[in-house]
């Protein structure tokens, strides 16, 4: 849930910090590419070193602890920059400081639970995810509500904006905090009692065991690593552009220091929450839909209705109708955060779990890297509608969803 604080304020308001600091539309996404160009690196290394800590903190949670304080330091900087290059270093720090929480996580979830539990443990990660999702997305909409500033000069950030991402702050580290010193993981001794398979040799080069691994990843975690490219690359293209999109689309600005366009992005804040909201219920329906159905069939059909949700952006008028579009972007986010984890970690190795759950957020990061490098190009060829880059997210998406049948689930028959 802490976690959850640093990326949705991130994803729902970074876009309105660089075009509020006079960025270009075509130049948003070059601006993201430092952070996603970071987690590439961050998330193996901080997975290989968690898979070999031991400490009186345990094994994972003194990267939470480490990262969350990082991070909260990022979240009180970011908006207070003065430039946009300034923005963009924060942007890049918060990022890499949220991997190297976020990244351990999920490797605590396999470690803790065994197989037939995954998919329900993963499920209560996500429905946490929506709660801290829904709460931070809406952060400049109630403050704004409670009369706090929500426009600035021209070059300057709003003071919604602003408080948004000191509380944020403060609940990240309180939250992680939290965590870090009532969870218990299992020692050393006890881990291997549960998996006597462990190897127990260590390469005394981690640089060629992460390439090795990555040059032998399982072939679920390969076939897993195509749907989640196309599911990802559908997320970031809605994050970068779906304030630029709403506001132009149905709001009719383009003007950030406008009263339109701040209602516009408070909207999308809003919008943001409710997709959150929408996929913390969604969290304990899909394990039981799972059970019935296979969670491949669960993943596409979830996946369906997150590329009907984005391409509905297109056809609406009424902001409020946006809320309808977010019950498909949100069924969609809940299995994206709980079907492929839960399908991969039977296909790991006990010993690696932390490893390669790192080099499986490769596929998180290079959509966002492709995303950042081409999306600017489609916004200046469809003449900055930028509406129809989230058109493109949809498609996206929908090819996911056609992928999916492909990935071997080695538990299915269990």
């Amino acid at each position: 849930m802490g976690i959850q604080f640093g990326f949705a304020l991130q994803n729902a308001n970074v876009s309105r910090i660089f075009q509020t600091l006079n960025a270009n539309i075509d130049e948003i996404p070059i601006l993201w590419i430092a952070a996603p160009t970071t987690g590439l690196i961050v998330q193996p290394i901080i997975g290989y070193m968690s898979d070999r800590t031991w400490n009186r903190l345990g094994r994972r949670r003194p990267f939470f602890l480490v990262g969350a304080i990082l991070a909260s330091l990022a979240l009180i900087a970011m908006p207070n920059s003065p430039a946009l290059w300034v923005a963009a270093g924060m942007l890049w720090i918060l990022d890499a400081s949220i991997n190297i929480s976020m990244e351990p996580f999920r490797a605590l979830v396999a470690d803790m639970l065994p197989n037939q539990q995954r998919t329900l443990g993963f499920a209560v990660q996500t429905f946490f995810i929506g709660i801290g999702a829904v709460i931070a997305s809406a952060l400049p909409y109630l403050l704004d509500a409670a009369g706090v500033s929500n426009t600035a000069e021209a070059g300057k950030i709003p003071a919604t904006v602003q408080w948004s991402f000191y509380l944020g702050a403060f609940a990240f580290l309180g939250a992680v905090s939290w965590t870090v010193f009532k969870t218990k993981e299992y020692p050393p001794e006890d881990f291997k009692k549960f998996y006597p398979e462990l190897n127990e040799k260590k390469s005394t080069n981690g640089f060629s065991e992460v390439l090795n691994d990555f040059l032998n990843m399982p072939k679920t975690m390969i076939q897993l690593a195509v749907v989640q490219f196309f599911s990802w690359f559908a997320l970031f293209a809605m994050w970068i552009y779906s304030t630029q999109a709403i506001t132009s689309h149905i709001y009719r600005t383009n003007d950030p220091q406008s009263v339109t366009y701040n209602e516009g992005a408070n909207w999308v804040g809003i919008c943001f929450a409710a997709y959150s909201l929408f996929s913390a219920g969604y969290a304990f329906l899909l394990p039981q839909l799972a059970k019935k159905i296979g969670r491949k069939k669960v993943h596409a059909i979830c996946l369906v209705g997150g590329a009907l949700g984005l391409a509905s952006f297109y056809m609406i008028e009424n902001p409020s109708l946006l809320l309808v579009s977010m019950l498909g972007i949100g069924l969609a986010w809940a299995s994206i955060l709980t079907m492929p984890y839960s399908i991969l970690s039977g296909a790991l190795p006990a010993e690696k779990m932390g490893v390669y759950m790192g080099i499986f957020n490769f596929f998180i990061v290079i959509p966002q890297i492709v995303a950042a490098g081409i999306l600017g190009f489609f916004a200046n060829l469809f003449g900055g509608q930028t509406i129809y880059v989230i058109l493109l997210g949809a498609a996206s998406m929908l090819i996911a969803a056609l992928v999916v049948p492909v990935v071997k689930d080695l538990d299915e028959k269990e």
